[in-house]
């Protein structure tokens, strides 16, 4: 059972050129939390290589607000690295993964409290109505929900993103795993700990439009299937049985053929439509090895999660720099002392 005292809250708001948004968020969060003498806020932006005025309006926001907090990635590197870096740089007894653009509602922070309290480590917002999403999007995240929970472990839940509260020994547990390549939802799963789950149903944006396509959403999942699933690969093995098999069985079908009623002269249609048939097959094969081959290459580098230009902390008077571990924030004054 968790302690009635104050609590220390961090939200992380991965940012992309949302620049109508950030105001609009900040007054329902304004008005979720200023009657809640309990809990202490934190708001850790994280700008992920806006190309609008997010960064200016952030700064503007920072002025007149001193629980915001601005970590500026030095380029866009894709909303799990800015997950990852608010991660690190949160500071609270518990962290709320949320969207700019209020999809997910704040409101339901405060029944996820609540839950914490009773003792739960992990308190996930499951959407129960995604009328607002496309027809083409609700099929494609069912189909890759059924997909991915046949062939992965762990399995991850349905129809929740990441908009979660999670306890800081979890926070400790997801900072300390050394991967690069990081689908955090599938990772958010492999953690486990005690979890709850609050209904809800997404609303439309307040503004903006999503910066998610259809091309990144097959990369999304893509990413998410070869990261804790090596089904795909060993599907082959099986195929491959089957294919060879089956080549036996009308080898020797042929061979008592031609031992009894001669040779006959075969059809071209159907040994082009044999060579192309097994040749794309081999080809899918290969590709899906260079999938993995890739993830392993791109591991195997170590280059950080993300970098970071600027940390922008409030009243501070000088600059504040993290260093570009990416995977440990290390903060550094201008003498460059630790």
């Amino acid at each position: 059972m968790q302690s009635n005292s104050v609590l220390y809250l961090s939200l992380i708001v991965p940012v992309f050129n949302e620049v109508e948004t950030v105001d609009l968020f900040l007054d329902r969060v304004n008005r979720v939390f200023e009657c809640q003498v309990s809990v202490r806020l934190e708001v850790v932006f994280v700008n992920d290589g806006s190309t609008d005025g997010t960064l200016d309006r952030l700064l503007e926001c920072q002025k007149s607000d001193s629980r915001v907090r601005v970590v500026d990635l030095s380029r866009n590197f894709g909303k799990e690295a800015a997950l990852t870096a608010g991660l690190q740089v949160a500071t609270g007894q518990v962290v709320v993964p949320i969207d700019v653009d209020l999809q997910d509602p704040p409101e339901l922070i405060l029944e996820m409290i609540a839950k914490w309290r009773e003792g739960y480590e992990v308190v996930l917002g499951r959407r129960i109505n995604r009328d607002s999403d496309s027809w083409a999007k609700r099929v494609s995240a069912t189909w890759f929900y059924r997909i991915h929970n046949k062939i992965a472990d762990p399995e991850i839940p349905e129809n929740v993103g990441d908009f979660r509260l999670m306890d800081r020994t979890v926070i400790n547990a997801l900072n300390a795993l050394p991967e690069s390549r990081r689908f955090m939802k599938g990772l958010f799963a492999w953690v486990g700990f005690r979890t709850a789950y609050i209904d809800y149903s997404r609303p439309e944006r307040i503004a903006g439009t999503t910066k998610f396509n259809g091309w990144r959403l097959w990369n999304f999942a893509l990413e998410g299937m070869t990261s804790f699933s090596i089904d795909p690969l060993r599907i082959w093995t099986y195929f491959g049985a089957m294919v060879a098999f089956f080549s036996f069985i009308l080898g020797f079908y042929i061979a008592l053929k031609v031992l009894f009623l001669g040779v006959d002269v075969p059809g071209y249609a159907s040994i082009f439509v044999a060579i192309t048939f097994l040749g794309g097959l081999q080809l899918v094969g290969i590709g899906i090895v260079g999938e993995y081959l890739g993830r392993t290459y791109l591991e195997s580098k170590r280059r950080p999660v993300y970098l970071v230009r600027h940390v922008y902390e409030p009243g501070d008077a000088e600059d504040c720099f993290l260093s570009s571990k990416g995977m440990s924030a290390h903060r550094y004054s201008k003498s460059g002392s630790l």
